[in-house]
């Protein structure tokens, strides 16, 4: 007979690669049954969008079969998304707040926001997007929406939703092409509203699409709520790399850990399958070395991805095999992976 303490025994011979500890003393075995030579329980991840949700699976389905004996077991794959430093303001609860920053403008910075966003929610996580680009609020364009959020019953302002993502954006309540000619204070105010009179519920993720730059809303957004953590978009030439160096060390003197850089337009695929490095090569390693910040993974220069922003459908949607849709999803999960560590050191 098989019993329960032999499967847990077996499981916390698992080790989970990224947090460092087994399955069993993480918390992550639930509901364990056992019927004849056949064992069920469930894996519960600390983030649907787990890049090493298969490997664990695997992993874990192998122990129980070696260790007990058992001829099938059974897994349910779900997720809780844990944090013990997760914000709540005004009955609103966000888990992980990433910031999505870079230190100049037209590398690519909303297009990598609106992607990684749509892919965390493609995961099946719960997820926001902010976007605090006051000046050149492009969310609602790469999404697809238009129209103005409304206040239901005279409570609070509903998010419009796009692909399985709730999205705030001052583009929604200005006319197109209308500047906005604000200073700091208003700036303050806005990021403000957008995080305490919108009904955002409970989100896993708030990703906040920031403007270029080291400037008022980065700072307005810091003290407004703890971020998880911040991604730092750069392509490879060097002067993009020299001011992402400084938005690195912006988001240091905040306070804010720096989860990752993502070198975007990292080269160009040609019809014969080489590679031509139209903005330099290798910027984002070298980013990776004068900062000691994890490089999450390139993106290729693909047209494909520029179109599809413009027609409002991001390329994780519109072209999911495009080699930069498939980059997108893979750092989505890195960056996921990187705040659930996050998370089990503040919990330790």
């Amino acid at each position: 007979m098989i019993t329960k303490d032999q499967v847990l025994s077996a499981l916390s011979t698992v080790i989970d690669p990224d947090l460092q500890k087994d399955l069993v003393t993480l918390g992550m075995i639930e509901d364990v049954e056992i019927e004849g030579n056949t064992v069920s329980f469930k894996l519960v991840l600390t983030t649907p969008a787990c890049p090493l949700r298969a490997q664990l699976e695997r992993d874990a389905r192998r122990a129980v079969q070696v260790m007990t004996g058992a001829q099938e077991v059974k897994i349910l794959t779900t997720s809780r998304v844990n944090n013990p430093k997760q914000v709540e303001i005004s009955n609103n609860q966000f888990k992980h707040v990433i910031a999505v920053g870079s230190g100049k403008g037209g590398v690519g910075k909303s297009t990598v926001a609106a992607n990684l966003a749509v892919s965390l929610a493609q995961d099946g996580a719960s997820v926001g997007l902010l976007d605090a680009d006051i000046y050149g609020p492009n969310i609602p364009r790469m999404l697809g929406l238009s129209g103005t959020p409304q206040a239901e019953n005279g409570t609070k302002v509903t998010p419009l939703t796009a692909y399985g993502v709730q999205v705030v954006s001052i583009g929604f309540f200005v006319a197109d092409g209308q500047p906005l000619i604000w200073r700091g204070p208003m700036l303050h105010s806005a990021i403000q509203q957008f995080l305490t009179d919108f009904d955002w519920g409970c989100l896993d993720y708030l990703i906040v699409d920031l403007p270029p730059g080291t400037g008022d809303v980065q700072l307005s957004l810091s003290q407004t709520l703890p971020i998880s953590g911040a991604i730092v978009v750069t392509t490879p030439q060097a002067v993009s790399i020299d001011d992402a160096f400084r938005a690195v060390s912006m988001f240091d003197k905040l306070e804010i850990p720096v989860l990752g850089i993502v070198e975007n337009m990292a080269y160009l695929r040609l019809p014969d399958g080489s590679q031509m490095p139209v903005f330099g090569e290798g910027g984002g390693k070298r980013l990776e070395d004068l900062t000691g910040v994890p490089l999450l993974g390139s993106i290729p220069l693909e047209p494909e991805v520029g179109v599809d922003g413009d027609r409002g459908t991001p390329a994780v949607i519109a072209s999911p095999l495009n080699p930069a849709a498939e980059a997108f999803r893979l750092i989505a999960r890195n960056i996921a992976a990187e705040t659930s560590k996050q998370a089990h050191l503040a919990k330790d």
